[in-house]
């Protein structure tokens, strides 16, 4: 069976990759056509269009920026789209709002599709050696239909019940990582300014009880000032404002997650949108900067 493979961006890309490896029969499509090159060096078949995707299989894996990414590759909202989606089963590993894919959940099954959410939980480096973990909610049955699928991309797999139950455990899970590895920048930033060797202080928390695969990358990144993306800026601060809106809609206070998104909107407003996550450094010293002045 052919499998379908829709963006192929910093993540998408590696995650298609480990697919085709491991010998799954890939047809892929990126709007930017270079982006295949490695996709058909590791055999799998690049499409002509979202169309031929669609065409040549029954299982669309989407890995797509954001909502109007989806839509506009879905055509959803035009007579093209109950043409596309019906009788296929859309695999969406993204981060839209649980909002948006439950109401997309609605429409794909009024056109005769299946829709199953899959996000993963991961950066770049996990990705590329197969490392995620991957989050499912639909039906019981499509579930168990994709599952097999992710093997390749993820190290582990959660089903979390009806849709939008895997967008909100990512949420979930962003609630902790991003105040994380703020905290992280923070305290290296305080290190750096009382004069202490970062390089020690790395290796001293990645020696103790709160080390983890997390706090080991960035905290090398932060020790040797090394921004090259694995989560861009820009990326986190889209996340971040998706996890304060879903507090929002339940009444929840989320004071940690109000303070990142002000400090990555700050690191965007520095020029940083494009540079790692671990980044978000800049935007604390440029404050303690202001602060001296």
């Amino acid at each position: 069976m052919q499998i379908g493979f829709i963006g192929l961006g910093v993540m998408g890309q590696p995650m298609a990759l480990n697919l085709a490896r491991a010998g799954t029969s890939l047809v892929v499509w990126n709007r930017s056509p270079d982006r295949c090159d490695a996709l058909q060096a590791a055999g799998a078949s690049i499409a002509a269009s979202v169309a031929d995707v669609f065409a040549r299989t029954r299982i669309v894996l989407l890995m797509l920026y954001d909502a109007a990414a989806i839509d506009a590759v879905l055509e959803r909202g035009t007579p093209g789209f109950h043409d596309l989606v019906a009788g296929h089963v859309i695999v969406q590993m993204g981060t839209p709002s649980p909002g948006y894919s439950a109401s997309l959940d609605a429409d794909i099954r009024a056109a005769g599709g299946a829709y199953v959410e899959a996000p993963v939980s991961g950066s770049l480096k996990p990705a590329e050696t197969g490392q995620l973990v991957g989050l499912l909610a639909g039906d019981p049955e499509r579930i168990a239909q994709v599952r097999p699928l992710l093997a390749p991309m993820c190290r582990e797999v959660f089903a979390c019940g009806p849709v939008p139950g895997a967008l909100l455990m990512k949420i979930a899970i962003n609630a902790f990582l991003i105040p994380m590895v703020t905290g992280l920048a923070e305290a290296f930033h305080f290190a750096d300014r009382h004069g202490l060797d970062v390089r020690q202080l790395q290796a001293i928390l990645d020696a103790g009880p709160m080390a983890s695969n997390v706090s080991k990358v960035k905290g090398a990144k932060l020790a040797g000032g090394d921004f090259t993306v694995q989560s861009a800026i820009s990326d986190v601060l889209k996340n971040t404002k998706l996890t304060t809106a879903a507090a929002r809609e339940k009444g929840l206070a989320s004071p940690l997650l109000d303070v990142c998104e002000a400090l990555y909107g700050e690191a965007i407003e520095q020029n940083h949108a494009g540079i790692d996550m671990a980044g978000v450094i800049k935007a604390i010293e440029a404050r303690t900067d202001r602060h001296k002045r």
